[in-house]
């Protein structure tokens, strides 16, 4: 396997930067995750690294060696696409095959069959191998596109959010998959993904971009515990966190338009007089002891968890409840919010340190 590592990468297309100077490394084995909404440049730091587009500036390193000037072919990757890229009048076998039986590999057959039904058995196709790919759901086709990436056995997997077209219970099941593979194989991966689910699940660690720019870099704890803007905070969590406008006075925070006063922690020195708060919603927990009243507006039953958005004042926050929990609209409910799970953030979106 390899580690890879982007030095100032940066892309353009006409007047349009596409990744804007990123940076960042990958280690051998690791299972990396860029998460970004659609636009943020994800795919095209996937095909600078395949060697499919090439850079305007900076350097793309395998194992510390620059790989700038070779061709996709030489650098030893698997690109798993979105789209499943199967020739449709060859068999599975025939499809899972083609990449061992290229000229660069010249596989010999015995070790073809044998790679081939290793991974068919991993991705519970091989009752598949026989039939046309014409003839395939996309969940099995998306199998197969993912199975013929890892007969190769290449030194890096890039894969190009692989689930997105398909149902979510399946979509769940091959995820568990992959990553069972990744860490059996301790393959280097980098996955790109809009789903945030998928990024905090199957991720050592996560990037999170945003107009070709690197916001945050961290493990899937870090990003959700410690988002360093509050584009980070809205990006990883279901239900969104609560972001509610706040000002500093006499050493507590007053929400706007709320009812809703709050300690500061003790650097307060360190607070701008305006900020933003953020609150994850299950850190709104519902108490008949409350400390804080408000009006439910609307419940949203979720089986293991019910969402309840609660009205205090003009502010709107939500919370999520263990269980199926029934309150009529209208009604009126008590609640608290867990002082040390605070998020703090400057107008600028940036994160205050509280220490």
């Amino acid at each position: 396997m390899a580690d890879i590592t982007l030095q100032n990468v940066t892309k353009r297309f006409g007047t349009t930067t596409a990744i804007d100077q990123v940076s960042f490394s990958i280690s051998d084995g690791e299972f990396f995750v860029l998460l970004g909404p659609s636009g943020a440049g994800k795919t095209t730091t996937l095909r600078l690294i395949a060697g499919l587009e090439k850079q305007d500036a900076g350097s793309v390193l395998f194992n510390g060696e620059v790989v700038d000037t070779l061709a996709p072919p030489e650098r030893d990757i698997a690109f798993v696409f979105q789209q499943y890229s199967l020739y449709p009048t060859m068999s599975v076998y025939d499809n899972m095959a083609f990449p061992l039986r290229s000229p660069l590999r010249r596989t010999p057959e015995p070790e073809v069959k044998r790679r081939i039904e290793d991974v068919a058995q991993k991705l519970r196709i091989g009752h598949l191998l026989a039939r046309k790919t014409a003839r395939l759901s996309g969940g099995e086709m998306q199998r197969v596109s993912i199975g013929r990436a890892i007969v190769r056995d290449p030194q890096i997997f890039l894969m190009d959010e692989p689930l997105s077209n398909l149902d979510a219970k399946l979509r769940e099941s091959l995820r568990i998959e992959l990553e069972h593979i990744q860490k059996t194989r301790g393959s280097t991966t980098l996955y790109v993904t809009h789903d945030q689910i998928e990024a905090l699940t199957m991720a050592d660690r996560i990037a999170v971009l945003d107009h070709g720019r690197v916001i945050q870099i961290g493990t899937p704890h870090d990003i959700y515990d410690r988002p360093a803007t509050t584009f980070v905070a809205q990006l990883v969590g279901t239900p969104r966190i609560n972001l509610l406008e706040a000002t500093r006075s006499d050493g507590a925070l007053q929400i706007a338009d709320s009812p809703i006063t709050l300690p500061l922690p003790d650097s307060r020195a360190a607070f701008p007089a305006a900020l933003k708060l953020g609150v994850r919603p299950e850190d709104v927990t519902i108490r008949a002891d409350g400390p804080f009243a408000g009006v439910v507006a609307l419940v949203e039953p979720l089986g293991a968890e019910t969402v309840m958005h609660i009205q205090a004042g003009k502010r709107m926050l939500t919370s999520t409840v263990p269980g199926i929990v029934s309150r009529p609209i209208g009604s009126l409910v008590q609640f608290d919010i867990a002082r040390e799970r605070l998020h703090y953030f400057a107008a600028d979106g940036a994160r205050v340190a509280t220490q």
